[in-house]
């Protein structure tokens, strides 16, 4: 048996094929499970002891010269075609364009992330409202400008059925079905009637926060808004108030943070007055609560509202509102590096 295994080595050394299937070819016939080493193996059980380890060497030896030949063999014709083809097989793969997260949706996470660590959880609601939740129930006179048809995309009048004006419709459903305590944020799509232009469009987004219990006090708002305008804008961003009016809080502030761009100084993008306006936010009226069902003699609250747009062309110096809804690929892969 040692001598026909020398001869199978020395023939399987001078091996050639001129394709792939005649390599392969080669392979079962010296490889396969019925080829001629497999049925040397089945022969090994009748070799004399004394030969065995002899044997059994030189077996293995066959076989791995065979397994190395027919090998490179097959990877030699593999490569040929490859490169017949034009085609390099050992190149890594052309990978997909990978896609960013609008900015927009950037700033959303952001807000909810911050609020989200002071206990404040995330409601939504319907895009299509009525007159109660949008207008009556949050204390807005029969009068008032926002009502009229010049302000508000009306779908139905009589009952009046339209498209809000602010996520505080979210609030008042919330109030309606909840009782105190309250800590929630509202983010979501409205729509005004209005003109489209570099800084006002008939549709953005807006973040709204609403916090009721006992003994809420302005304080207390004021210190979760400073608390927010330093984790989103960095820790030595400063706020002011400035007294507001809004129908469903009183009293009603402006809120503005100085100018990261100037440091407070004045630049052109605060108008050089060293602060940019950010929300406005207030304590619940009275009425408001109990319009929703709640004890305004029991509890107080605060509210406050941003534009997410306002928030996000001021976190990443855009001029333009209107990009926001372009989908322009050019203007989206700026922020792909952007983390969230």
């Amino acid at each position: 048996m040692l001598q026909q295994i020398e001869e199978l080595i020395s023939e399987i050394k001078n091996l050639k094929a001129s394709n792939a299937e005649e390599a392969e070819a080669l392979r079962i016939k010296y490889l396969g499970r019925k080829g001629l080493i497999p049925a040397l193996f089945d022969d090994f059980k009748n070799v004399a002891a004394e030969n065995k380890k002899a044997v059994g060497m030189a077996l293995n030896t066959l076989k791995n010269e065979a397994q190395r030949v027919i090998t490179e063999l097959k990877e030699a014709h593999e490569a040929g075609a490859s490169s017949a083809s034009g085609a390099d097989l050992t190149l890594p793969g052309t990978s997909f364009p990978i896609g960013s997260r609008h900015p927009l949706s950037l700033v959303r996470n952001q807000i909810v992330e911050i609020f989200s660590r002071l206990g404040f959880s995330v409601a939504e609601g319907p895009e299509i409202e009525d007159d109660w939740h949008v207008f009556t129930a949050l204390n807005f006179p029969l009068e008032h400008p926002a009502r009229d048809m010049q302000d508000t995309f009306f779908i139905t009048k009589d009952p009046d059925i339209l498209l809000r004006t602010h996520t505080s419709s979210v609030q008042v459903r919330v109030m309606e079905k909840t009782q105190p305590p309250i800590r929630s944020i509202f983010p979501g799509r409205v729509f005004r009637n209005e003109a489209i232009s570099a800084r006002a469009h008939c549709i953005f987004h807006q973040v709204e926060g609403l916090y009721i219990d006992e003994n809420v006090s302005f304080a207390d708002l004021k210190q979760t808004l400073l608390y927010f305008a330093r984790e989103f804008f960095g820790e030595n961003v400063e706020i002011r108030l400035r007294p507001s009016y809004f129908p469903f809080t009183e009293p009603s502030a402006e809120m503005d943070v100085s100018c990261s761009i100037c440091g407070g100084k004045g630049c052109g993008v605060c108008k050089h007055t060293g602060w940019l306006e950010i929300m406005g936010c207030g304590m619940v009226d009275p009425n408001v609560l109990e319009n929703c069902g709640i004890d305004s003699k029991k509890h107080t609250g605060f509210a406050f509202g941003m534009g997410s747009e306002r928030i996000a062309m001021l976190k990443y110096q855009i001029k333009d509102i209107r990009l926001f809804f372009e989908n322009d690929v050019r203007f989206l892969e700026q922020f792909k590096s952007a983390i969230h």
